[in-house]
Order: C-alpha cells, then structure tokens, then sequence
C-alpha cells in the first residue's frame, strides 16, 4: 500500500502575535525582550518598588491593559480577577486612572501571589486568504499522514480540517487530528492530521535540560505519534527545535540528543520509526548529525528526490534546509518518491499559487516535504 507522509510548518494557523507583524526586525525584537522582561519581573514572589517601576512602566508602553479586538496591543495583561475583595483590598495587578493617552499606572500587588492572571502576547486574527493558501497547499500535498509545524492549539487544528479543507476548499477532511500543548507560550505547537488511526501519543514536554535541571529542554515538544496502518504500527516524532532568533545551538543539540534516545527506545517497540518536522538546522549541523549518527537518512538524499536544495526562503541552498523527515534503514528501502511543495511560498525565483500575491498573504515561509512509501 503506498502511504504518503508529509511535513509542514504552517506558520501557526489563524492567529500571529501583532508583534510578528512588524516589519522592522529591531522593532519585533524589542517587543519579544520586552515580554520576556516582564515576564520575568510578574512572577517574582516580591514585588520591590523598583520591580513595581518596570512593571508600570512596561505596562504603560504597550497599552497593556487595552483589550481592543479591532487594535490589540503588542502585550497585554490577562487579569482573572481584577478589582477590589470585600474588605476594599485591591485584587489585581495594577490600578490605573489618568488621561487615557497618559494614565498613571500603579501597581497594587505585592507580588506573585497577590493577583491571578498572566502577560501574553496580543494576537492579530489571519486574513482568511492566507489560511486558504495554507489548505491549498495541504490539499495539493494531500499526504495519508501530515505532521503539522506551528499550530494554535487542537480546536485550531480541527478548524482548519473541517472548515478550511472541507469547506473552503471542498476536499476531504481527515478523519483523525491531534495536538498536545507544548512549552511555548505563544502556542507554537506540533499536531498531526491523519487518515489513519492515531492509536497512541506520547508527550516530552517534562523532560529537563541536563545542562539546566530546572528547565525545560523541548521548546515546543517532541509528541510520539503512533499511527495504525495495515502492517506494522508507524511512529512519528514530531519536533520543532530550537529557532535562531535568539539563537541557542547548544539547547538545539541537547534537543536533538534527546531525540536520538527517543528514537532509540520507540525501535523497541516498533522498527517502523521515523522523525519529523522543522529542526530549525542545516543538514551539516551538529543537530542534524547527532541524528543522522543513529542510522536515520534523510528524504531529500534519496535517489527520487530532484527538487530544489532547501525548504525555507528561496530554498536555493542547504542553508535554507531546516524541515525534514528522517526515515529508518527498515524504511528507507520502501520509499518510492519524494516531493516538495514550493507553490505557497512568496520568495524571487519560486513559482507559487496564483492566490499567493505577496509575503503577507503566502501560506508560509516553508515548503511542505512529503515522501511515498510502500507500507
């Protein structure tokens, strides 16, 4: 039976942080540090007057108590509980009163554990175009199993599935959908589509740093997917490594490392293992290698595959590669072709769909890669 298998970042479906939108790269950095400071700073256990300081001040720079859907600010603060408890005690954050183009922001808790509620983010709903270019590539792809890169959450995943691909674009849903929350705070996660049964998953969101036992090593997550087809059970490990903005190549490596092992315990289990998805590194990298050491080969090295070097950009070199799928030797020999899927992306020298017009409305910076196998 011949089984396509596909990998796609999609560039986290319908929503994006307004933060992401921006063009000037200095300018979105700045926002990312800045939420990442307060961040930090909310959940200190004591709130000193210097911390208070920041808070405001970093509160009243974005406008962070704003709530506007149509003008979401860059960062806002998501408080549960807001106002004053029976004995006229303040319950929040932060107080704010003044001019609305200049209020005076005070903060009234003492610290973390004074008020509930947390910083995000604000976030700009996608124009339905770019979520169609996006099923348009999907569809065009139309893989048997396709792990999906950069997806909201699971209800996001299902949308997409049943009202993008079934409705929109009149194809056929698929019958099975899956995604557990990663680390990520802005959502970035990895989920799968199948037309096959998802008969078990398996989250690595706990596992731990070794460098740094306090936190966490995935980014995202690492899931098992563990797919039903008519032979042997088929398990796929998701991954989306550490990215380059803010670059940690040693987290990556450490990252990759772990997922050698992974791969390594689920071959018990089955030989029919395989991983997936964007490693965020180049095929010469010591990421990618750590993997390719366990005996995994990559698709895009097969006899089969003629397409363009990369996967991200203008995906003219392996500098551009960072998606991938790494099959084991017990599969290399059953993979019949592989492909890439280009036409989404907006790049100089890359034909793309006739809905494509410009970079805000492709489907993605990445191609989907996909491979049939005789399985």
């Amino acid at each position: 039976m011949s089984t396509r298998i596909a990998t796609f970042n999609m560039e986290n479906l319908f929503r994006r942080p307004t933060a992401f939108q921006l063009s000037n790269p200095a300018e979105r950095e700045k926002v990312l540090d800045d939420f990442a400071q307060l961040v930090t700073l909310l959940d200190l256990p004591e709130y000193r007057q210097d911390d208070k300081t920041k808070i405001a001040a970093l509160i009243k720079t974005y406008k962070a108590y704003d709530s506007n859907p149509k003008n979401p600010p860059a960062i806002f603060i998501n408080e549960l509980r807001p106002g004053k408890d029976f004995e006229h005690r303040p319950t929040g954050l932060f107080e704010k009163s003044g001019p609305d183009d200049d209020p005076h922001i005070e903060i009234v808790a003492g610290g973390r554990g004074s008020w509930t509620g947390w910083a995000e983010l604000g976030y700009d709903d996608l124009d339905m175009s770019v979520v169609r270019n996006t099923g348009r590539v999907v569809a065009e792809v139309d893989a048997d199993v396709l792990l999906t890169v950069e997806v909201e959450d699971r209800l996001t995943l299902e949308r997409f599935n049943t009202q993008v691909l079934g409705e929109a674009l009149g194809r056929r849903p698929y019958p099975y959908d899956m995604l557990i929350d990663g680390n990520d705070p802005r959502g970035i996660d990895i989920g799968i589509l199948s037309r096959h049964p998802i008969t078990s998953v398996r989250s690595h969101i706990f596992d731990t740093d070794p460098e740094q036992p306090d936190r966490n090593l995935f980014s995202r997550d690492c899931p098992e997917f563990e797919i039903q087809l008519d032979g042997a059970p088929l398990v796929i490990l998701g991954n989306h490594l550490k990215s380059k903005f803010h670059d940690d190549p040693e987290l990556r490596l450490a990252q990759a490392k772990r997922v050698a092992e992974i791969y390594r315990e689920a071959l018990e289990r089955t030989d029919h293992v395989m991983v997936a998805g964007d490693l965020n590194d180049e095929p010469d990298s010591e990421a990618a290698e750590v993997l390719r050491d366990t005996g995994l080969r990559d698709a895009m090295s097969h006899r089969t595959y003629h397409g363009k070097p990369g996967t991200h950009g203008e995906c003219r070199s392996e500098h551009d590669k960072i998606d991938y799928l790494l099959f084991p030797p017990t599969l290399w020999d059953r993979v019949q072709s592989v492909g890439l899927e280009t036409r989404g992306i907006y790049a100089k020298g890359i034909p793309h769909f006739d809905t494509v017009k410009s970079k805000t409305t492709e489907a993605s910076d990445h191609a989907a890669l996909y491979a049939d196998l005789d399985l």
